[in-house]
C-alpha cells in the first residue's frame, strides 16, 4: 500500500509508504524540504497541500493553528497521506548541493577514542554498501533503550566511504550521550540513516573561506577542510575553534599539520576559559572575539561556515555582520540536544 506525491514546483512525482511521513519521503528520495526540528513542534517544514487529503498526525497545534489546517498547510515532518496528494514547497535549489538520497546503515563499531575528557570519537565501519555524503552533512544515530534519534555530523571526508567518524561531547545529563560513553564498545553494532542536511561549502564561489566552530561543531568544517585541500582547494582558509581550556582542545597534531602542509590553510584555537598564568600562548576569548582581533573586523570577501552551539552561532554572525559579511555569505549549523527539542538544522 501507499500512495503518490507530486512535489511543486518540480513536479516530480514519489512514492509514499504507509505511515511515512512526507518530509521522510522525500528525504529518501534525495528531495531536500526545509525543516528542523522534525516533530511537528517548529513549523519549518510547513507546506501547501494543494490537492489529495493528508492525516497531521502529532503537528504542534502552535506550529499549524486551525485555520492554517483550514487553509491547506500542513506539516511534512508529520503529515502522512491518505491519498494520492499534491504539495507546493518552498525549495530552494543550490547549485552546489548534491542530491543525495537518505539511506539506513548498519555498522561496526571498529574505534572508540578518548579526544578530550567529555568527547570520545567513533569509528563506524558500515555493513554493505557505503556511503555518499558531502562534507558538512549529518546522520541519525539509533542508540538501544533511546527514544528517537540522535544527529551527529560526520567528522571525515567524503573521499572515506566505508566508515563515518564522529564526535560525541557527552551532555551533562543526557541519556544518549551517557550511553554512547559509558556503555559502547568496540565491535559492537549500531544503525544510523542519512546523510542530512544542507550544511556544504559552496564551492562555486570560490574565494577565500573562515570556519567558525566551537566545541565539537568543528567535526563538519574538519570535514570540509579535508575535502577542500584533498582536492586541492587554493583559497585561502580559516578555522577558528573554540573551546574553554586546554583539556578541551583535541584533533591539534591533524590541524597543526594541514598547516605545516598547505600555505592556504590557517588553524586558530580560541580559549575562552583558559586560567590565566597557564602555559597558553594562543588566542584566548570566544571564537567570534577572536574572528573579530585576526581580521581587525573586516570581513568583506569571505563566506564564512559557522557550527556549534545556538548562542555561539547568534554571537559570530552578529560580528560578521558588523564587519560587512552578509546574509548570502553565511551560513550555519546550529548543534542542539535533545532537550533543547529539536534536531540540528
Amino acid at each position: 500500500m501507499g500512495h503518490d506525491l507530486t512535489i511543486e514546483p518540480l513536479g516530480e512525482t514519489i512514492r509514499v509508504e504507509e505511515g511515512q511521513t512526507i518530509l521522510d519521503a522525500c528525504l529518501r528520495h534525495g528531495i531536500w524540504l526545509p525543516h528542523a526540528c522534525g516533530h511537528g513542534l517548529c513549523g519549518t517544514c510547513k507546506v501547501d497541500v494543494v490537492d489529495g487529503e493528508v492525516d497531521h498526525a502529532d503537528a504542534s497545534p502552535f506550529a499549524l493553528m486551525d485555520f492554517e489546517r483550514a487553509d491547506g498547510k500542513t506539516l511534512a515532518c508529520t503529515a502522512r497521506l491518505l491519498d494520492d496528494v499534491t504539495i507546493e514547497a518552498e525549495i530552494d535549489e543550490d547549485p552546489d548541493q548534491r542530491r543525495i538520497a537518505v539511506a539506513d546503515f548498519v555498522a561496526t563499531v571498529t574505534a572508540i577514542d578518548d579526544l578530550t575528557h567529555d568527547v570520545k570519537g567513533l569509528r563506524l565501519t558500515i555493513d554493505g554498501a557505503p556511503i555518499d555524503f558531502q562534507a558538512g552533512q549529518y546522520v541519525n544515530l539509533t542508540i538501544p533503550g533511546i527514544e528517537g534519534t540522535r544527529a551527529f555530523s560526520i567528522a571525515n571526508p567524503p573521499s572515506e566511504t566505508t566508515h563515518v567518524d564522529l564526535q560525541i561531547r557527552r551532555v551533562p545529563g543526557g541519556r544518549g550521550t551517557g550511553w554512547l560513553h559509558d556503555t559502547l564498545h568496540v565491535g559492537d553494532r549500531l544503525s544510523f540513516s542519512g546523510p542530512y542536511g544542507r550544511f556544504f561549502v559552496r564551492r562555486s564561489r570560490g574565494g577565500p573561506l573562515l570556519f567558525l566552530a566551537g566545541g565539537t561543531g568543528v567535526s563538519s568544517p574538519r570535514s570540509m577542510i579535508l575535502d577542500l585541500l584533498g582536492d586541492g582547494y587554493a583559497e585561502p582558509m580559516t578555522l577558528i575553534h573554540g573551546v574553554r581550556t586546554q583539556a578541551d582542545l583535541y584533533d591539534r597534531e591533524l590541524f597543526d599539520s594541514l598547516s605545516a602542509k598547505h600555505p592556504n590553510f590557517r588553524w586558530v584555537p580560541a580559549l575562552s576559559a583558559e586560567p590565566e598564568g597557564s602555559d597558553w600562548t594562543g588566542e584566548r576569548g570566544f571564537v567570534h572575539e577572536v574572528a573579530e582581533r585576526l581580521f581587525a573586523g573586516n570581513f568583506e570577501g569571505q563566506t564564512a561556515y559557522l557550527c556549534g552551539p545556538p548562542l555561539m552561532i547568534e554571537a559570530a554572525i552578529g560580528a560578521l555582520m558588523r564587519g560587512r559579511l552578509f546574509e548570502r555569505h553565511i551560513f550555519t549549523e546550529r548543534f542542539l540536544t535533545a532537550s533543547d527539542g529539536a534536531e540540528k538544522k
